[in-house]
């Protein structure tokens, strides 16, 4: 499927949740065409043709999924349900926006990473935090080297929350973490290992602390519940040099950077003082961008269809985010046994 002069036409299949917010950014981007949403419930659909009388509704999926005039298909069902469909989708011809987790396991990932190589076509998992603006910003001072040498991140992404039925903890709320972690650092953890509990029977895992290794020494800590009073969303980065916090609750200032840092000293003439020093210096908050998370993502999934590139989280990033879920969960279940996650090459 070749694009011209005509403006690139997207369905949406779901309209539960999440899907609104994509039918919202889809029908406001520039370029692109909000052609028609497809869910179960005529209920949805009829909010659907009210707030947009010209998009077209359908309870077939795949009336979608095979329409000529259809250039992408943006997934936000249950993930059991995301692999036939993005399956079939690519099959057709479509690119392929897809909402978190990509796949229920990774064999079924690796089937999708493939299908959409070998036919050119674009595959975007919504990873939304790599397209927020203190998030970019944190993978700017890493990899420029700011925060020195980065010792460790520790995460609470807490909440009294809904329990989901088709995921745990892990997979709702930890990926998140795992994701911020793989693009702003550009490494790959070599094993993890997580503990956690379900305080109800025949739902879930809803708690767990997660803790991944680094070839490194780096290390990184994540605390996810659905069981707490409030809701917390706090990332905590160190380095050598410098160190950040991340509170997505603030209002401003969400990110803030603190002028401090630790050394340590094998000087013969020190050997009777303190080896470990401490640094301490100014905070600023920097000014990043407030755009939606959702309007960046969406404009660089049509970007990446018309120029004919990669996602910044495409298939093969959204793989090693099932394989971190995969591992995590096998590790919880195990009791904290250490598992080992697969090596990939770096792009």
């Amino acid at each position: 499927m070749t694009l011209s002069d005509e403006k690139l036409n997207i369905a949406v299949i779901g309209y539960g949740y999440w899907g609104p917010n994509l039918v919202r950014n889809f029908a406001e981007l520039d370029g692109a065409r909000m052609h028609s949403v497809a869910d179960l419930s005529e209920t949805a659909l009829e909010k659907v043709s009210k707030r947009y009388p010209t998009v077209n509704t359908t309870t077939d999926a795949m009336a979608l999924i095979h329409h000529p005039d259809i250039h992408a298909i943006a997934i936000a069902t249950p993930v059991s349900t995301h692999f036939d469909l993005a399956m079939a989708a690519l099959k057709a011809g479509k690119h392929v926006w897809l909402e978190k987790p990509m796949a229920e396991t990774s064999e079924q990932a690796r089937a999708l990473v493939a299908e959409a190589a070998s036919r050119g076509l674009v595959l975007h998992v919504d990873h939304t935090f790599l397209y927020t603006g203190p998030v970019q910003k944190m993978r700017e001072l890493v990899q420029s080297r700011s925060l020195g040498n980065p010792l460790y991140y520790d995460s609470t992404r807490v909440n009294l929350g809904l329990f989901q039925r088709d995921v745990n903890v892990i997979s709702d709320l930890a990926v998140h973490d795992f994701s911020i972690l793989d693009y702003v650092f550009d490494m790959q953890p070599t094993a993890v290992s997580a503990s956690g509990i379900n305080h109800y029977p025949g739902t879930p895992e809803n708690l767990a602390y997660i803790t991944l290794f680094y070839e490194t020494g780096f290390i990184a800590h994540v605390n996810v519940s659905w069981l707490a009073p409030v809701k917390v969303r706090k990332i905590l980065i160190g380095g050598t040099e410098k160190m950040i916090t991340f509170d997505e609750l603030e209002p401003s200032e969400k990110l803030k950077i603190y002028d401090k840092g630790v050394s340590l000293t094998d000087d013969p003439e020190q050997i009777h003082e303190m080896r470990v020093g401490y640094r301490v210096g100014d905070m600023w908050a920097p000014k990043v961008p407030n755009t939606e998370a959702l309007r960046n993502g969406t404009e660089h999934f049509r970007d990446c269809i018309l120029n004919q590139t990669q996602s910044i989280s495409d298939g093969r990033f959204g793989l090693r985010m099932v394989e971190a879920i995969e591992a995590a969960t096998q590790s919880m279940r195990a009791r904290g046994a250490t598992v080992q996650l697969p090596a990939h090459e770096v792009a």
